[in-house]
C-alpha cells in the first residue's frame, strides 16, 4: 500500500481540521437541556408516543443487536416493485448547521435524531413536525437509541464531550447524563447498543487531529466499550480497547514528550450475541507508538463482565496520526497504513449451521470471523484499493444469502486555490483541495459462507461534473430485494439484490422546502445511512466534512409522495 503523499496528508490535515472546528461550532449563549417553542411544532391533535414496539421501527444503528442493516419486510411495509416510485414527502432543516451528521431513528411514530448544533429533535414521522428539541450541548452524531425503563421510554443520545444522555422520550425532558470518557477528544460516534437494562456505548476520539499541533503530547486515548444502567447512567464496568496505559517514550523533534500506546477507537455500535451473552466491537488504529494487539481488530467482551473473552487482529503496526507523514514530528515510526474498522461487525448465521461476524475495513478487505471459535478468520475479500479515505468506511447490510458493501476509495489531491469544484486549505490560502473520485465507489454482494462475489456494481460516475466523488462511504441499508446505497455526489441509489441493477437514483443535493421553515440544502452523503419504516425513507443529506458537499436537511420519501 503506497504511503501518503505530503500534498495529500497536507489536504486530509487541513480536512480534519475543518472537520474539528464544525464539532465545536455550537453557540455558547444555550444551555444543555434548555427548551423553547420548535418552529414547525406540532399541533396538538398530533399522534401520541404508543406501543413503539407494535408498530414498525427502526431503533439505534443497525436495527437489531446483531448490527445487520437488514429491516424485514413487516418492518419497512416498502415492496420492491414501489421502491422506483419514492418521491419527497417532506424535508426538515437544521438550524445553525453546516453538515448533517446523523441518522435517524425512527419509532413509535417519532424521527429522533441529532445535529451538528447539538439539538436532538423528536419530529413526526408522517409529517415531520417537532414534537420537541433537546439540547445536548455538543454535536450529537451517533443514532439515537430508545428503551423502556420504569418511568417510560427514554431516548439515548451520545455527545462529541463524551457524554451519554438520557432524554424523556415523550416529552423531551432531561433525565441524567453520564460521562463515559473524560478525555478532552473523547466523543461517542456509535450509537448505543441496549440489552435489557443495559446500555453498552462505543468510545472514539478526535485525538488524531489533535496530534497535527507538534507541541502536542501524542498520545494518550484509549478507546473502549463502557456499560451504562439505562435507568440511572451508572457506570457497571468500562473494558479498554489497550490494555496498557499511555506511558513516556521517546521526545519529538520538537523536545515534546511522546506517550503511547494510545487510539484503538470504537467507531460503531456495538454487536450483541445473546446465544453467548457476548458483545462485539472492532477497532481502529493506534495513533501513536508502541503499536498494539487489539487495533484493527475485532474483539469480543463478556456482556455482563467486560472481561476480554478473545480478539483478532487484522492488521497489526498500523500506528497513525493525521500529522503523518508531512508534518512529522508527531507520526509515530510505523507511519500507518491507517486502516480502521468503522464499521460494526454484522453477526450472521450461515446455512451451515455455524456463525460468522463480518466486516468491512478502510483497507479495501471483508473479513468474516467465527465467533465460535476466538475470531478465527473464515474468509477475506478484497472489494476496494482501500487508503485513509478509502476502502469500507462505515458500514456494510445482510440478509439472509449476502453481505452487502459499499466501496468509498476517494482520494483527494491539492490544487490552485480557485480551480472548479475545489475548497480552499484553510492554512493555505493559496492552495485548495479536489476530490479524485476516478476509481472510486461501486457496491457488491458477497457470499455469507465464503466471500465469494454474487455481483458488483460500479459507480455510474459523475459525467463532467467538477470535484465530483464516485466514493459510496455511507452506511449501507437492505430491505427485501433491495439494497440502499448513497455517496459523496449526493445521490442516493436503490439496487436490486438479485443482480446490482439500479432501480432507482434521486440527487438529493440542492435546496429544499422544509416544514420547519429552515432554509436547507442537501449535500453528500456520508457515514449514516438510509432508515426504511412504514412505507417510508428517511435519510440525512449533507456529510460533506470528508470532500463532499455539505448540507443541512432530513428527507423523508414515501410511495408517489403520499
Amino acid at each position: 500500500m503506497k504511503r501518503l503523499t505530503p500534498a495529500l496528508s497536507g489536504a486530509i490535515l487541513a480536512l480534519a481540521l475543518m472537520v474539528w472546528a464544525a464539532d465545536l461550532r455550537k453557540p455558547a449563549a444555550e444551555e444543555a437541556g434548555s427548551a423553547s417553542p420548535p418552529a414547525g411544532a406540532c399541533p396538538n391533535t398530533a399522534p401520541a408516543f404508543t406501543d413503539p414496539l407494535s408498530a414498525p421501527h427502526w431503533n439505534g444503528w443497525g436495527v437489531d443487536p446483531a448490527q445487520s442493516r437488514f429491516q424485514p419486510a413487516e418492518m419497512a411495509q416498502l415492496a420492491a416493485a414501489d421502491v422506483p416510485r419514492l418521491k419527497l414527502k417532506w424535508a426538515f432543516g437544521f438550524p445553525g448547521a453546516t453538515f448533517a451528521f446523523a441518522q435517524p431513528t425512527v419509532i413509535g411514530g417519532r424521527v429522533f435524531i441529532g445535529s451538528q448544533a447539538g439539538k436532538v429533535y423528536s419530529l413526526d414521522a408522517s409529517t415531520g413536525c417537532t414534537h420537541w428539541e433537546f439540547d445536548a450541548g455538543a454535536l450529537v452524531r451517533a443514532a439515537v437509541t430508545l428503551g423502556p425503563t420504569p418511568v417510560g421510554w427514554t431516548a439515548y443520545v451520545g455527545d462529541r464531550r463524551g457524554n451519554l444522555h438520557a432524554v424523556d422520550a415523550v416529552t423531551g425532558k432531561a433525565l441524567w447524563t453520564t460521562q463515559v470518557d473524560d478525555h478532552p477528544a473523547a466523543r461517542i460516534t456509535g450509537a448505543p447498543t441496549l440489552v435489557g437494562t443495559t446500555l453498552y456505548v462505543p468510545v472514539s476520539s478526535t485525538e488524531e487531529a489533535l496530534a497535527t499541533n507538534p507541541k502536542y503530547s501524542c498520545c494518550n486515548f484509549r478507546g473502549s466499550v463502557v456499560a451504562l444502567e439505562a435507568s440511572t447512567g451508572k457506570m457497571l464496568w468500562k473494558s479498554y480497547t489497550v490494555a496498557e496505559e499511555p506511558r513516556p517514550g521517546a521526545m519529538s523533534s520538537a523536545g515534546v514528550q511522546l506517550m503511547g500506546p494510545s487510539g484503538a477507537a470504537v467507531w460503531s455500535s456495538p454487536t450483541f450475541d445473546a446465544a453467548k451473552d457476548m458483545l462485539y466491537v472492532t477497532t481502529g488504529d493506534n495513533y501513536s507508538d508502541p503499536p498494539t494487539g487489539m487495533s484493527d481488530a475485532f474483539l469480543a467482551f463478556d456482556a455482563a463482565s467486560g472481561k476480554l473473552a478473545w480478539s483478532r487482529q487484522i492488521t497489526s503496526s498500523d500506528a497513525f496520526n493525521v500529522a503523518c507523514p508531512a508534518m512529522g514530528r508527531n507520526c509515530p515510526a510505523a507511519s500507518g497504513p491507517d486502516f480502521d474498522f468503522g464499521s460494526s461487525a454484522i453477526l450472521v448465521s450461515l446455512a451451515n449451521g455455524k456463525r460468522a461476524l463480518i466486516a468491512g475495513q478502510k483497507s479495501g478487505v471483508v473479513t468474516a470471523v467465527d465467533p465460535d471459535r476466538g475470531g478465527a478468520i473464515l474468509w477475506q475479500t478484497r472489494v476496494g484499493h482501500g487508503g485513509a479515505l478509502g476502502g469500507v468506511q462505515w458500514g456494510s447490510a445482510a440478509d439472509a444469502t449476502n453481505i452487502y458493501v459499499a466501496v468509498s476509495d476517494t482520494s483527494l489531491r491539492v490544487v490552485p486555490s480557485g480551480t472548479a469544484g475545489a475548497q480552499t486549505i484553510p492554512s493555505n490560502p493559496n492552495m485548495a483541495w479536489l476530490l479524485d473520485g476516478s476509481r472510486g465507489g461501486g457496491l457488491h454482494a458477497l457470499r455469507l459462507e465464503t466471500g465469494e462475489e454474487v455481483w458488483h456494481t460500479p459507480h455510474p460516475g459523475c459525467g463532467e461534473t467538477p470535484g465530483c466523488g464516485r466514493a459510496q462511504s455511507a452506511a449501507v441499508t437492505a430491505i427485501s430485494g433491495v439494497v440502499f446505497s448513497a455517496g459523496l455526489d449526493g445521490h442516493l441509489r436503490a439496487y436490486s439484490a438479485d443482480d446490482g441493477r439500479i432501480i432507482w437514483d434521486v440527487d438529493t443535493k440542492g435546496e429544499h422546502r422544509t416544514v420547519n421553515g429552515v432554509a436547507a440544502h442537501g449535500g453528500s452523503s456520508d457515514g449514516p445511512g438510509v432508515v426504511v419504516v412504514g412505507g417510508m425513507l428517511y435519510v440525512t443529506s449533507g456529510y460533506g466534512a470528508w470532500g463532499g458537499a455539505p448540507g443541512n436537511v432530513l428527507l423523508a420519501y414515501s410511495v408517489d409522495g403520499r
